[in-house]
């Protein structure tokens, strides 16, 4: 049986030092890049049981200046988030 969807909760995300539109362009990029990489349908099938990571940390990630600096660190982001969060091989 698949899995139709996946739920990810992020319950809290700190973004100091950006500027508005830097943080909005961070936070698209940061959603899209995440609805791409769970959208696949091996990664759905791979994350059949619940579970909760209360932190991440991703370590250091370069930052280019401005809203396309920012949106492309959200990406960064989101595919390191994915590469953490996933369940470990049967």
């Amino acid at each position: 049986m698949g899995v139709s969807r996946i739920v990810l909760t992020i319950d809290r995300l700190v973004l100091r030092g950006f500027e508005a539109g830097e943080r909005n362009a961070l936070v698209a990029g940061l959603e899209s890049k995440l609805s791409q990489l769970l959208a696949d349908p091996a990664t759905r099938e791979a994350w059949t049981s619940s579970r909760r990571t209360p932190v991440l940390r991703l370590g250091q990630m370069p930052l280019a200046p401005g809203p396309s600096g920012a949106r492309k660190f959200g990406q960064s982001v989101a595919a390191s988030v994915a590469r953490n969060l996933r369940p470990p091989a049967r």
